[in-house]
């Protein structure tokens, strides 16, 4: 396996200032947000789509420097109600799986984009229940009439040019569960798997151990970011875990995003780090940072520091003992 980093944090870095500073940090790879929610300071879209020179200088810059992209990431809503919102995001999503094509970069990251609950809605609907029935109408018409279309057709494009699609398991899109990723693609393509976050299973109650296990048999483990949450449990009673106060409300929040062993044990990222190998991913583990209580600097260095002491970075040997 390889350490990489979600380069976002860094988007007040110039392209080269950002990799130096990474290489400096001891990290494989990059993964490059190029528009959409993560924005694209580190990936001007249109200039590498329409340049061969400009492409060649920008992959030189990352090779020179011993490092590879790990993933493209383009998260936005292609699904929405909003149709100029929905435009854009998909826009940016095919254009992203353009550049990886030509850079040679394996993943592009994505959500898979959630639907209002009738055509004239204006916002996206996230069904949580299935009662009232009102509910599981909804979700059902998002997905017969949204989702699986969208993806059928964009999910083959991305698998004719060989490019994987991770989509990130987040609460509030209509891909938030392994379950949810499977029936994709089982009915789109196997272009589609898991850009699989931690952070984003244990406040929905899932253990990541488990979600690595039940993807990996399936292959559908294409990503991974390494981000960690602290639940609060006093707070969750007060709350639930569909807490919807703001990020920032710390104090009484019932979950929050930590950087790595700040949530969860170091013992527990080890275990999904040897999950990780032990059912087929030897892949990029990509650290996100958005922890509310330290800087950027400290919580990438925290989470670099927690994850070279777990990570498995050379192949087993043989079972000499046996």
């Amino acid at each position: 396996m390889k350490l990489g980093v979600f380069t976002v944090l860094f988007s007040e870095k110039t392209f080269e200032e950002m990799l130096d500073y990474v290489k400096a940090a001891g990290l494989d790879s990059v993964e490059i947000g190029t528009g959409n929610y993560p924005g694209n300071s580190h990936c001007p879209l249109d200039e590498l789509l329409e340049s061969e020179e400009k492409r060649r200088a920008y992959k030189q810059a990352v090779v020179d420097r011993g490092l590879s992209i790990s993933a493209f990431s383009c998260h936005g809503n292609p699904l929405s109600p909003d149709k100029e919102f929905a435009k854009n995001s998909h826009e940016i999503f095919v254009k992203t799986i353009q550049l990886a094509e030509l850079l040679e970069v394996p993943v592009v990251n994505c959500f898979s984009g959630t639907a209002g609950d009738h055509e004239g809605a204006k916002y996206p609907n996230w069904p949580v229940a299935p009662w009232p029935n009102e509910f599981g109408d909804v979700l059902t018409w998002q997905w017969e009439e949204k989702l699986v279309p969208y993806w059928k057709e964009w999910g083959a494009y991305a698998e004719k040019k060989n490019i994987k699609i991770g989509l990130e398991l987040h609460g509030g899109f209509l891909v938030h569960t392994p379950y949810t990723l499977l029936k994709l693609r089982e009915l789109t393509s196997p272009a589609i798997g898991a850009n699989l976050d931690p952070s984003h299973l244990w406040w929905q109650g899932i253990d990541p151990v488990a979600a690595i296990k039940i993807l990996g048999k399936e292959n559908a483990i294409h990503h991974f970011h390494a981000k960690d949450t602290y639940i609060d449990q006093d707070n969750v009673n007060m709350y639930g875990l569909t807490d919807m106060q703001p990020y920032g409300n710390v104090q009484t929040r019932a979950w929050s995003f930590r950087s790595v062993g700040c949530g969860h044990s170091v013992q527990e990222w080890s275990d999904m780090m040897s999950a990780l190998r032990t059912f087929g991913y030897d892949y990029v583990v990509s650290i996100e940072h958005e922890d509310p209580l330290m800087s950027i600097e400290e919580g990438f260095t925290r989470a670099v520091q927690n994850l070279q002491t777990v990570l498995i970075k050379e192949q087993p040997s043989t079972m000499w003992w046996a």
